[in-house]
């Protein structure tokens, strides 16, 4: 009654301020009572149960063993002993040669027959049994009113031990009412309690399927869980011990698996190099248990656990597979889980494609749309032979006809594909009744005739399809090829006014690609209707943020000839220079912000604006020259580090207009000798250039000297890139020229220290254009008598004219024969330089 009355009065345990409140405040004295009434104090770990429970009967106990009996058994002499005790002494009594005794009487037996006492151990039983039913109540009563956590944690310890003495004892502490109130102890304060029971209810779960569900009742399992994340790995391991014994129970597997980031914690604590090794192995068979729930297996291949998906892919029914290939389709998975995947289970996906019925091959290409956007995985599936069940469906018709949805998983496919870095020329495969390439010509042709005969969806991935297929030069060729045979460019050029932005963008990079070996076919079509132009520039001007639609409408324009004056025209009416000038001057103030594009963006302009120097005689492209600078706008942009297409373009700018600086110097009139005048030297005119003899500026003349861009020429000539070397030699040889004072260009490329970097440009073994190039100059310094006679001592230039008069072309062999000549003058190099007197 009294305990009846304590579970009345006192609820399960808490830990919340108003309980320990009211125990604190209204109880303690009761407490007091009733432990000493009940006898139920726990005060020391080791204190004996012998206070309260009913003691056992001599009878019941071995006298060998000392200990209540489990299995008694009577021998011959009429004395009761434990089985396995009385065993062990007979054994004992022959290995010493002696004759069985029965060990109290000491009487040698005749038969060492046992015979069990089943009424003695029935009644050892029922006393076990009431023992345990009074320790579980003392028990109950601790974990209850919780007079201390020293008590609780015996009270835990108490019940463990009856426990693992007795598996019938644990549907007694579940009867009792005892693993709810456990459970709550597990939202003590105090560690030791925590762990306890933690570690009671392990205990009381462990073979016993009725306990597992009562402790899985409610919200325990959710609370299971967040032990695994807990600081102390103590309380981690007993956890996932314990959410593994429960795991063992299949219809709480998809309990845990439920629980929101169960199996994403478990998978962490599976693969921790950190964790102990004993929660890294229950953490592992946790899951193990758990893949028996096929609802338990896309939260798995969703957190990286891909193997069970994938296992019952390849052994599953039909209908198991689809579900597997439909939970694979919906997964984004990283790059080495789609490489796995690709290996694993990609044929099998591939003979689903051919075979499969409609919803199971839909679901197939939604999963390979994922699986191939990584090259690893796309080279696997290639070499599964993904290619001819992909091109059937994609070029079917008829009756056959795929639908169309379909048809765009089919084509993003194949787009993903092609950017595999697969040599896809090598890739043959039957289409037709013939074997193919993806660059034959008559696929290519279905790609473009689909292209222009499906909805937007399909047409950017066909798009992009060929974009891939253009991106190698090997492959180019062939697209080339088949794009003029079946007159597709016009087409083509349609697609950069596309309402859609992802279809303009994959236009002009396929236009892009193709401008190298159909420059004067786009050039004409794009010219031959200003609306084409129109768009691009639109396009181009569009924004501050350079976008990747605008970097490739650059590109495109910037790819086309650069010569081709009636497309510079154009572009010049329609103020496409004005606009680009403008852009490049924002990037360069911040004003357009830099992004991953601004490189291909900035280059792409640069050489646009390239093209109007080829012209730059015309008037009205010299004035726009003169009005936006672009000597020293291209001057600033050859010191660009780190771009080295940018100082090429930069370098052939500044050649181009320094050509016509002789034409624009302005030559200053003499005024007319007077008759007093004719013997007196006139006076000199101030600021005259020393090379074109004329007034002289970057901005109106483009004269390089005046613009100090000598010595930024010449440290270019050290350049890595042979084609930057190759420009800036070209810049700098415009200071030689016919129609300038060469002697005095010599004199700027000598006080600039130029004359040995290109005295080395021609001794290095460059290309056949820079070397050109270097044998020009060389011959045009060697004019000066004081340079060719230190140059004569030098053994490697020599050489180096030699091969070039024996190798070169007619007119580079005419030159270096003119410079040999000049060296075979020549000793003394350093001195000579400083004995240099100019008029």
């Amino acid at each position: 009654m009294v305990l009846a009355h304590v579970l009345q009065v006192f609820a399960p345990f808490d830990q919340t301020s108003s309980r320990l409140s009211l125990i604190n405040q209204d109880s303690e004295a009761l407490l007091v009572v009733m432990e000493s009434s009940l006898n139920l104090s726990f005060d020391s770990d080791e204190q004996s149960s012998d206070n309260y429970e009913e003691k056992a009967f001599d009878a019941f106990m071995c006298p060998l063993t000392r200990q209540v009996m489990r299995d008694p058994v009577t021998i011959e002499s009429g004395q009761t002993f434990e089985r396995e005790a009385i065993i062990k002494w007979f054994k004992e009594c022959r290995e010493t040669g002696r004759n069985p005794t029965c060990p109290l009487t000491q009487i040698t037996l005749k038969s060492t027959e046992l015979t069990p006492c089943i009424a003695l151990r029935k009644a050892i039983e029922e006393w076990r049994k009431r023992r345990e039913e009074r320790e579980l109540e003392k028990a109950q009563v601790h974990l209850t009113l919780v007079s201390s956590e020293q008590n609780a944690v015996a009270a835990l310890r108490h019940v463990i031990t009856i426990c693992q003495r007795n598996e019938a004892s644990k549907d007694l502490v579940r009867n009792q009412g005892l693993i709810p109130m456990i459970v709550d102890m597990l939202r003590s304060s105090n560690r030791q309690v925590r762990l306890k029971a933690l570690e009671a209810l392990r205990v009381i779960a462990e073979e016993n399927d009725d306990n597992k569900e009562a402790v899985s009742e409610g919200d325990t399992i959710r609370t299971i869980i967040k032990f695994l994340s807990n600081e102390y790995f103590q309380e981690r391991a007993l956890a996932v011990t314990l959410l593994y014994e429960l795991s063992t129970l299949e219809p709480l597997c998809e309990k845990i698996g439920a629980v929101y980031g169960a199996i994403l914690i478990l998978v962490g604590m599976a693969s921790s190099r950190a964790e102990n090794i004993v929660a890294v192995e229950k953490a592992e068979s946790t899951l193990k248990n758990l893949e028996k729930c096929e609802a338990n297996i896309k939260p798995m291949a969703e957190n990286g656990r891909l193997m069970p998906l994938l296992k019952k892919l390849l052994e599953g029914t039909p209908e198991v597979q689809l579900s597997m290939i439909e939970c694979l389709s919906e997964l984004v998975l990283a790059n080495d889980a789609k490489a796995t995947v690709a290996s694993k289970v990609g044929p099998i996906l591939i003979k689903i494609m051919q075979t499969g019925t409609l919803q199971a091959r839909e679901a197939t290409l939604k999963a390979l749309k994922e699986i191939s956007s990584n090259e690893a995985s796309s080279k696997t599936l290639i070499e599964a032979g993904i290619f001819p069940p992909l091109i059937n469906d994609l070029f079917s018709v008829g009756v056959y006809k795929f639908p169309m949805r379909l048809k765009e998983l089919s084509a993003s496919i194949l787009a993903n594909l092609v950017n595999s870095d697969t040599q896809l020329e090598t890739i043959a495969f039957e289409h037709n009744g013939r074997m193919v390439t993806l660059l034959s010509e008559d696929v290519v042709h279905s790609l473009l005739h689909l292209i222009s005969n499906t909805g937007p969806a399909i047409e950017c991935r066909l798009l992009q399809v060929l974009v891939g297929l253009t991106d190698s030069e090997a492959s180019a060729k062939e697209v080339v090829a088949a794009v003029r045979s079946s007159g597709a460019i016009i087409s083509l050029i349609q697609f950069i006014e596309a309402v859609h932005r992802d279809i303009r963008v994959a236009a002009l990079k396929l236009l892009g690609n193709i401008s190298s070996y159909m420059g004067q076919d786009l050039s004409d079509a794009l010219g031959g209707s200003t609306g084409h132009l129109s768009s691009l520039m639109r396009v181009i001007s569009d924004t501050n943020i350079i976008t990747e639609e605008q970097t490739a409408a650059v590109k495109l324009l910037a790819d086309l000839p650069e010569r081709e004056p009636g497309l510079t025209r154009q572009l010049f009416d329609l103020g496409a220079f004005r606009t680009l000038a403008i852009k490049l001057s924002e990037i360069k103030h911040g004003v357009i912000l830099s992004n991953r594009h601004v490189t291909i963006f900035q280059e792409g302009i640069a050489r646009i604006l390239c093209r109007i120097t080829y012209g730059i005689s015309e008037p009205d492209y010299l004035n726009f020259a003169m009005q936006y600078d672009l000597g020293t706008v291209f001057l600033d942009l050859l010191q660009t580090t780190g771009q080295d297409n940018l100082q090429i373009i930069s370098a052939t700018v500044l050649d181009n207009l320094s050509q016509e600086s002789k034409n624009l110097t302005r030559v200053p009139e003499l005024p007319p000798v007077k008759c007093c005048q004719v013997f007196s030297k006139p006076a000199p005119i101030k600021g005259l250039c020393r090379v074109h003899h004329g007034f002289c500026s970057m901005k109106e003349t483009f004269c390089l000297l005046q613009g100090r861009a000598v010595e930024r020429l010449i440290a270019c000539l050290d350049h890595q890139n042979e084609q930057v070397v190759e420009a800036s030699l070209g810049a700098l040889c415009t200071l030689l020229s016919d129609g300038v004072d060469i002697i005095e260009g010599v004199f700027v490329l000598y006080e600039a220290e130029g004359i040995r970097p290109i005295l080395d440009v021609l001794v290095e073994n460059r290309s056949r254009e820079v070397r050109q190039k270097a044998v020009w100059a060389v011959e045009r310094i060697l004019r000066i008598d004081d340079i060719a006679r230190e140059v004569a001592s030098d053994q490697s230039i020599g050489s180096a004219l030699v091969e070039a008069f024996r190798t070169g072309d007619y007119k580079t062999r005419q030159i270096a024969e003119r410079a040999l000549k000049h060296v075979d003058k020549l000793p003394s190099f350093s001195s000579a330089y400083h004995q240099i007197q100019r008029a």
